[in-house]
């Protein structure tokens, strides 16, 4: 895979940024330690009503978390975005983020008059942000995925985290469609530190060559398959 970076910057611990992922390019995403936890919400550039689709993706790939191979669906069944390679093994699709009551209920207030950039922000308010970039709002909100987060079910449905991430872990998102990417660089709302501390992350973009016949996540699944030739389709 070709890393010749058009675009490189490291997103802080409580930074947020939104971007168009070209079609053909690919996101890198490397944690910077063991509480990086990276909250996206994805839409279809320029037909933002079409969006990344949490129940589909999982259903039609007979999964509970997102790893190498897999993609994100929406709800026309079509690829915004390839996971091509992944070393962290277990990324959150189903425990939402947090909220500002959330947030203030575990780490208190701490203004950006008080800290500048070390302000508290909770990842809500700086999805909400970003998505006003892009003339859109609340009811453009769903459910996000939570790169290099693991959190286990048991038999009786109870939700557990598990330490999942560690410096240097990256995942490569390669974008099938113009891909609308929100991310927000904030706790997790089942994080186990008591403190507001979260690792930065660094985000590489870079052209990468169009999925071939033998693509790991064109082969992963026949569902899968079936979503290329869908989303290839429209753009043929």
């Amino acid at each position: 895979m070709s890393q010749t970076a058009c675009h490189h910057e490291v997103l802080r611990g409580g930074d947020k940024l939104s971007f168009v992922l070209p079609r053909h390019h690919a996101l890198t995403l490397t944690a910077g330690g063991e509480r990086t936890a990276v909250a996206m919400l994805a839409y279809r550039a320029g037909r933002t009503h079409e969006r990344y689709n949490m129940p589909d993706t999982l259903k039609a790939q007979y999964t509970a978390y997102l790893t190498a191979g897999r993609v994100l669906l929406t709800d026309r069944g079509r690829i915004l975005l390839s996971i091509c390679e992944d070393t962290c093994g277990w990324h959150d699709t189903i425990t939402g983020h947090m909220d500002a009551e959330a947030s203030r209920a575990k780490y208190g207030v701490r203004t950006y008059q008080q800290a500048r950039n070390d302000m508290i922000r909770n990842t809500r308010d700086n999805f909400l942000i970003e998505l006003g970039k892009w003339e859109m709002g609340e009811r453009d909100l769903h459910a996000n995925v939570n790169w290099f987060v693991k959190v286990r079910s048991d038999a009786d449905g109870n939700l557990a985290w598990e330490r999942n991430a560690a410096r240097g872990q990256r995942v490569v998102l390669r974008a099938e469609l113009d891909t609308l990417v929100v991310l927000s660089n904030t706790p997790h709302p089942m994080d186990p530190w008591p403190d507001y501390a979260p690792d930065p992350v660094e985000l590489l973009i870079a052209p990468v060559p169009p999925p071939g016949p033998d693509d790991l996540c064109r082969r992963r699944r026949p569902e899968n398959a079936r979503a290329f030739e869908l989303t290839e389709g429209i753009l043929a």
